[in-house]
C-alpha cells in the first residue's frame, strides 16, 4: 500500500479517535433581562445636552435596546 493511503487511514483514525473522546459542552442557562448591567438614571436628574465633541462626568443612560425574549422553536430532531 503506498503511504499516501496509510497517511490518509491515519488522519480519518485520529478524527474518529477526537470525536469519540471530545467533551461535551454544558447546557448553556438562558439569558435574562438582569444579566446585562446597563446604568440607568434616578428620577429628577438634570439631562446633560452637548453640542459638538466633549467629555462629561457622570454619564447616563437613558436608552438602550429593544430587549425581548422569544421562546427557541426546534424542528424535529432531539433537544
Amino acid at each position: 500500500m503506498p503511504l499516501l493511503a496509510w497517511v490518509g487511514i491515519a488522519i480519518v483514525a485520529s478524527l474518529f479517535v477526537s470525536a469519540i473522546v471530545m467533551k461535551r459542552p454544558p447546557a448553556a442557562n438562558a439569558t435574562t433581562l438582569d444579566d446585562f448591567d446597563v446604568p440607568q438614571i434616578q428620577d429628577g436628574t438634570p439631562h446633560a445636552v452637548v453640542f459638538g465633541e466633549g467629555w462629561i462626568e457622570g454619564w447616563q443612560v437613558l436608552w438602550y435596546g429593544n430587549y425581548r425574549t422569544s421562546k427557541i422553536k426546534m424542528k424535529g430532531g432531539k433537544k
